[in-house]
């Protein structure tokens, strides 16, 4: 049978609770704090898009609903809007969920790990390959480039098989990530051979860091299902993936572009700042405050 190369469905792990950003997420998901005028799961949402995949799966939890509410249609705030003639601002809410975009959401009744939310997708998901976005990871490809996943996904068409977005990490970093090392297949993609959750300095097998997309084949639920509880006695994703290594292989591909940690504080500011910059809206008014907070 020949092998699906075609991405159609993304998963999107949403059921945490963001305790690194208490109070602040202590009624609202961490996936709906805002990056300016956007929140942290549109951009994920918007990047899968871009990449050609539709169908758009939640993993959620308790106090999560402002995440359905958001992508849902709002009659009453259309209505008010049109009525208003704000003819833009009607179009920036209707945009949020394209005509030919669907929605699926699916409860995570525990916080077993992240494996754990990726089984819970399987029932939506099939037997089929797909996308994980965590949408802490704020990422974006170079300036009029193509994203992140959407770099992923054209690397799939030709190596249908598991893809894992890494980084070059500096040493000092390397126990914040799931570290993995192979042979080169080319300038940005490795055959992994071996993957390590969190290492230190001292055993860390390579500097490439795992960063928050990953490309998966459906015979990953299988190897999460079986497997014992890992890390912290939860049901690690990473584990699951290194079971693949030696059945059907795993890639890992140096993406362009950059990624920004927004489930720290610092890369949440970073973010921030920087899309501030480029806002077409707010970007040469904030450029000239910051140039004022210099002197």
């Amino acid at each position: 049978m020949k092998k699906v190369t075609k991405i159609n469905k993304a998963v999107f792990p949403v059921a945490g609770l963001g305790t690194r950003f208490l109070p602040a997420t202590k009624a609202q998901p961490k996936e709906m704090l805002p990056i300016v005028d956007k929140p942290l799961i549109q951009y994920a949402v918007e990047e899968a898009y871009d990449a050609g995949i539709r169908h758009m799966i939640f993993v959620t939890g308790r106090n999560k609903r402002a995440i359905e509410d958001h992508f849902d249609t709002a009659y009453e705030l259309e209505s008010e809007l049109e009525a208003s003639g704000k003819k833009e601002l009607l179009s920036l809410v209707r945009s949020l969920a394209p005509d030919d975009m669907d929605f699926s959401y699916v409860r995570q009744p525990r916080s077993l790990g992240l494996g754990h939310a990726v089984l819970c997708a399987q029932p939506l998901v099939g037997d089929e390959p797909f996308a994980v976005l965590l949408a802490d990871d704020l990422m974006c490809g170079p300036e009029g480039s193509a994203g992140v996943l959407a770099q992923m996904v054209e690397v799939f068409q030709e190596t249908p098989r598991s893809i894992l977005a890494v980084q070059e990490v500096p040493l000092e970093h390397v126990r914040r990530y799931g570290i993995v090392a192979g042979d080169k297949q080319g300038e940005r993609l490795v055959k992994v051979s071996r993957m390590v959750e969190k290492p230190s300095p001292e055993t860390a097998p390579s500097r490439l860091g795992v960063a928050g997309r990953y490309l998966l084949t459906p015979a990953v639920f299988e190897k999460i299902r079986s497997q014992p509880r890992g890390s912290g006695g939860e049901i690690q994703l990473t584990d699951g993936i290194a079971q693949l290594i030696a059945t059907e292989g795993v890639y890992a591909f140096l993406y362009e572009g950059k990624r920004y940690d927004c489930g720290s504080k610092q890369g949440f500011l970073e973010a921030t700042v920087e899309f501030a910059l480029k806002h077409p809206e707010v970007g040469p008014a904030f450029r000239e405050y910051l140039a004022a907070l210099k002197n």
